[in-house]
């Protein structure tokens, strides 16, 4: 069989400058700060399983994580729950916007951890008594798989709690449901800061490599979460991750991926690499235009499709 390319000596910079030239997308602009974001910031990291980090130019810049956060955070609480979680979550693609006003029939479960509905739930099974633990323990959790401390722009967590309209909504469904414990603000609020969390391409990039490496922190070596923790994670990702793209991408780039209206998207080929892309203008599925390119050019050049023969 032949060797996998080696991915220590791809260009990510040349692989950059082949994407700036592509003007095509929106920048998401639901809150000001996400409005704000540099159409032009493009930046491509790779972690590998010895640790170390291949990055191209603007890969330390900051962005806040957004929906890419929502791998974490099932992550998290299936470990909080002992598994319990996946009593509490359907696993199953929706065909619909990551924010749609939709729980499963018959059931009143979010349709999966990657859609809204699901990523409150899963931010409210987590660890804590209150809004306030709870995010602590998500710090400490989102800290675990970046490998160092994260930080939190406390304006873009207000902005996300206060119009995240359509949270609310579901918040409340999922109350009136009985799916849902804390109060609906509570877990808006709680989930809007998770989505606050300051991250690079690089950071990014270790978190998905941290999911590929089984749970283990290729760059401290700390157990984060179970292998089987990291197996469900990945799994739901791959038939979830790109909403109602989530097909298609599996079809071009064939890694599991999660996008974010950032325009970040993290990658995590299992035994192989995390990755991480940013490029803030969005397609019609809240997916980086610039992001997709790369990472079929990624799946292409380094062989990391999952259904390839090769």
């Amino acid at each position: 069989m032949i060797s996998p390319p080696d991915p220590r000596s791809y260009d990510l910079d040349a692989a950059r400058t082949r994407l700036l030239p592509e003007r095509g997308g929106k920048v998401d602009d639901s809150i000001p700060q996400l409005a704000d974001a540099d159409p032009d910031l493009c930046a491509l990291a790779l972690a590998l399983p010895d640790g170390s980090i291949r990055s191209s130019r603007q890969a330390t810049v900051s962005f806040s994580v957004q929906s890419a956060v929502k791998p974490f955070l099932f992550a998290l609480a299936l470990l909080d729950t002992d598994g319990a979680a996946l009593d509490r979550v359907g696993i199953e693609p929706t065909g619909e916007s990551f924010d749609a006003i939709k729980l499963e029939s018959g059931t009143g479960r979010p349709p999966n951890p990657m859609v809204n509905a699901g990523a409150l739930l899963t931010a409210s099974l987590v660890e804590g008594s209150d809004p306030e633990s709870r995010s602590a323990r998500i710090a400490r959790g989102l800290a675990a798989f970046a490998g160092r401390e994260l930080e939190v722009d406390e304006d873009v967590a207000h902005n996300e709690h206060l119009l995240g309209d359509r949270n609310h909504a579901l918040a409340h469904l999922m109350r009136a449901e009985g799916t849902l414990e804390p109060s609906a603000d509570d877990t808006v609020a709680v989930y809007a800061r998770s989505c606050a969390t300051i991250v690079d391409a690089e950071t990014l990039a270790v978190m998905g490599a941290t999911l590929a490496c089984g749970g283990v922190n290729p760059r401290t070596g700390e157990r984060v979460v179970p292998e089987r923790v990291a197996r469900d994670v990945i799994s739901v990702m791959a038939t979830c991750g790109v909403y109602d793209g989530s097909g298609r991408w599996m079809r071009a780039v064939g890694v599991p991926a999660k996008s974010s209206v950032s325009g970040a998207i993290v990658l995590s080929a299992p035994g192989r690499l995390g990755a991480a892309v940013v490029s803030p203008p969005l397609d019609e599925q809240g997916t980086s235009v610039r992001g997709r390119l790369a990472s079929e050019a990624l799946s292409d050049d380094l062989a990391l499709h999952s259904f390839a023969s090769r």
